[in-house]
Order: structure tokens, then C-alpha cells, then sequence
């Protein structure tokens, strides 16, 4: 009998693949610092928005606090009496990020929005930290 060897298919490599890259970081009681996040500013405030699709509002606390927003989402997996799960993909559990704001930011009359699975925040720049004019003499 001849010597063989199992090969992987190519599914199989793809399926491992995005495991490895995707299921992971979404894993139950996944770590600080993988909840998406893009950082901009206008004249006005720093906006910060992140990715949190399948969340209500009423699952995501953010808080502002001397310049670091702490942004928590958690969300329980559904329960269907009746039905067996061949495949259960979709996210549930915690996620969370902290980031440091830049230090020209008021904590309070922050706003947030969440529509579409994305989390806008806008913290205003306190008015000491917006250009000003001088005046030549």
C-alpha cells in the first residue's frame, strides 16, 4: 500500500484562515482594544466612531473621564424555544475600548448616536485649546 498523505482543501485552509482572523477577535469575553474605532476632529469637537453592528443603545455604555473615553458593548446571545443550532456565528459577549483623548477636550457635553451599527461620539475642544487671533501692534 502507498504512503499517503492528507492534503487540506482549499476550503479548509480558507475556513481555518478566517477563523483565525475573524471568530477570534469576536470570541465570548473578547479582549480590551478590538472594538473598531476611526478618531477625527473638526473646529469644534473630536469625533470618534466605532464599529458596533447588532448592538442596541441600550447595550453600549460610554463615558468620558479627564480625556479618556471608555466605550463597553455586551450583548447576550438569543434564545429560540424549539430550535437546534446547526451553526451559531453571530457575535454575542462583551467588547470594550479605552482611548486617550487629546488633552484639548471637555468630559462633559459629550453627545453619542448610534444608527446603522456605528457609534459616533462627539466630544467638544475646550475653548482654550481653539486657535486664536493676535494681534500685531
Amino acid at each position: 500500500m502507498s504512503n499517503m498523505t492528507r492534503r487540506a482543501s482549499f476550503h479548509d485552509l480558507v475556513g481555518r484562515m478566517l477563523e483565525e482572523t475573524i471568530a477570534k477577535p469576536f470570541a465570548q469575553d473578547s479582549e480590551e482594544g478590538l472594538l473598531p474605532v476611526d478618531v477625527s476632529q473638526t473646529d469644534k469637537d473630536v469625533v470618534v466612531r466605532a464599529s458596533i453592528p447588532g448592538f442596541r443603545k441600550e447595550d453600549v455604555d460610554v463615558r468620558v473621564e479627564k480625556g479618556v473615553l471608555s466605550i463597553k458593548a455586551s450583548k447576550q446571545a438569543e434564545e429560540v424555544n424549539g430550535e437546534r443550532y446547526y451553526r451559531r456565528e453571530r457575535f454575542t459577549g462583551s467588547l470594550s475600548r479605552r482611548i486617550a483623548l487629546p488633552g484639548m477636550v471637555r468630559d462633559h457635553d459629550s453627545t453619542a448616536e448610534l444608527r446603522d451599527g456605528v457609534l459616533t461620539l462627539r466630544v467638544p475642544i475646550a475653548e482654550e485649546a481653539k486657535p486664536k487671533q493676535i494681534v500685531i501692534q
